[in-house]
């Protein structure tokens, strides 16, 4: 996605410095689901050469973020906070695209539940997946959240 479409998406929200560091992209955002891409390079890359657990963690919990916290209305936001997260490291990856989706798999008001998987952009194998509970921060229980 180019640079346009990820504004687009991000509805005119500055993308973090964690997500520059790492290189991740909104690909796909839409009410219960979302999809990050990342290019594997070096600075993803443990002591054996593959992508660190960290960075597949870091992945899943964003993409889970995402996929609840879509907001259609222009100038306002989502948010949420992690309570739980537990990952399965499936597989590794060295080089290519990573793609994670996660999806809103359902809850209360408040707590929700959510599902993450990354695979390999190249092979679709699968690399993690995760469960999770996240929290609605105040106002973003309501899908049209709060002022940015």
């Amino acid at each position: 996605m180019d640079e346009q479409g990820m504004d687009d998406l991000l509805n005119g929200e500055p993308e973090s410095g964690f997500q520059r560091l790492l290189g991740y992209a909104l690909s796909r955002w839409e009410e219960g689901e979302a999809k990050l891409t990342m290019a594997i390079d070096d600075r993803h890359l443990n002591r054996a050469g593959v992508v660190h657990g960290g960075v597949l963690v870091t992945l899943l919990d964003t993409v889970s973020g995402f996929s609840a916290t879509y907001c259609p209305f222009p100038g306002r936001v989502r948010r949420v906070v992690t309570l739980s997260l537990s990952t399965s490291f499936l597989g590794q990856a060295r080089t290519g695209t990573l793609i994670a989706t996660g999806r809103l798999r359902g809850g209360g008001r408040k707590i929700i539940g959510i599902a993450a998987e990354i695979r390999h952009g190249d092979t679709g194998a699968l690399i993690a997946t995760s469960e999770g509970m996240f929290k609605y921060r105040p106002g973003s229980e309501n899908r049209e959240g709060t002022e940015l």
